[in-house]
């Protein structure tokens, strides 16, 4: 059945689907008939339909053809509004990334953290108005903050697909906020996002003090590789790992002296290195400028 154009009344809809009804029902005899209503054409000689819901037909497949937009295969008064749903679910998943990225920086800036901190202009900048000390990270929490109303525009957007009769205009007024706000929202995170990354403040020495919080505990897991490696069952390496280990978080001893003790026989610089967790970071880089294109 012809669905019904938004402005066509109750009664011109009935009178439509009736024409409709009758051109199925008569076959060949009512095609002449119908076919003369609609022999309409564009300036590009292309077919436009006859009636109301024609002309509306024909509106949509040439907005759609401009804004290379996929149309449904069975268009009716109004443009299927899916792919308009589907970019605003595509906004969150970018959308994301970036939370992702701010929320990680928020982190790394915590006081009893502090390896990596937003730009920050000293004197001109305040970080708290009550606590002058702090350096508040308020361009990644602008992101995380702006990231949870696009999560909730992409809900609209879902929610705007199923309309009563595929003709109401419920969804209207909520894509004239959302569908700016969305992308113009999500361009300022980006923009916000690349304004931390390149005047962003990395202490290598904080973090190389954090490392060394656990008195090298850290390597426990390249030590029971290793004490497998060696001849023993996993079992008796983790028991022998997991006591030293322990054992040196809790008294502050360092656990390469309490390792050298239990056994002698592992070579202790291969397991105490750092630069074994770097192996695969060229990699990263390598993918990463491949973004680039």
């Amino acid at each position: 059945m012809t669905a019904p154009h938004p402005q066509m009344s109750r009664r011109g809809f009935l009178g439509a689907s009736a024409g409709a009804a009758m051109a199925v029902t008569l076959g060949s005899a009512a095609t002449p008939a119908l076919g003369a209503a609609a022999a309409a054409t564009d300036a590009r000689g292309r077919l436009i339909p006859a009636g109301k819901v024609g002309t509306i037909l024909y509106t949509q497949r040439d907005a759609v053809g401009r804004a290379g937009v996929r149309a449904g295969s069975t268009l009716t008064g109004f443009l299927d509004v899916s792919p308009v749903a589907t970019p605003l679910t595509e906004v969150p998943v970018e959308r994301g990334g970036l939370e992702r990225f701010a929320t990680e920086v928020r982190n790394l800036q915590r006081t009893e953290v502090r390896e990596v901190e937003e730009p920050f202009a000293s004197g001109q900048q305040k970080g708290s108005s009550a606590m002058p000390h702090k350096r508040n990270p308020i361009r990644t929490e602008r992101i995380t903050g702006l990231a949870r109303v696009l999560r909730g525009y992409a809900q609209t957007g879902l929610e705007n697909v199923a309309l009563w009769h595929e003709r109401d205009i419920s969804h209207s007024g909520a894509e004239r906020v959302i569908l700016p706000d969305a992308t113009i929202g999500l361009d300022y995170m980006q923009d916000l996002a690349a304004k931390v990354t390149t005047g962003m403040n990395v202490r290598a020495e904080r973090m190389r003090e954090n490392l060394e919080l656990t008195h090298g505990a850290l390597f426990s897991q390249r030590a029971l590789t290793a004490l497998v490696e060696s001849g023993l069952t996993r079992d008796e390496a983790y028991r022998i790992v997991q006591e030293n280990a322990q054992r040196a978080w809790d008294t502050g001893t360092e656990f390469r002296d309490l390792l050298a003790e239990a056994t002698p026989e592992l070579d202790l610089d291969a397991i105490f290195d750092y630069g074994a967790y770097l192996t695969h970071v060229p990699t990263v880089f390598e993918r990463l400028e491949a973004l680039r294109g």
